[in-house]
């Protein structure tokens, strides 16, 4: 079975992070705001990033990997930034 963990943005200009697996349910469910949630007040959402995992423990730990991350973070995953990634999670570190 397949799991994915994805990225919204919602109208506020909020990202929401999830995991399902069912992709195109599950966007079309936060979309027609069938679930009274952090979504529900944000419509319209739009689907910024996806990722596919062999196992839903891996999606949950990507989802919650990533809702820790800054706004900056979440923005250079959904451009595929993946140097950008590095510098702000050893920007990150160094705050500590």
């Amino acid at each position: 079975m397949a799991f994915w963990t994805y990225m919204l943005h919602c109208a506020d200009r909020s990202f929401y992070v999830g995991h399902t697996d069912d992709l195109e349910r599950r966007i079309a469910e936060h979309e027609s705001g069938i679930f009274v949630g952090y979504t529900h007040s944000r419509r319209p959402v739009a689907l910024v990033w996806s990722e596919y995992f062999q196992t839903r423990l891996e999606a949950l730990e990507a989802e919650h990997r990533i809702k820790g991350w800054t706004r900056a973070k979440k923005l250079a995953l959904i451009r595929g930034d993946w140097g950008a990634i590095s510098v702000l999670a050893r920007n990150r570190t160094e705050e500590k």
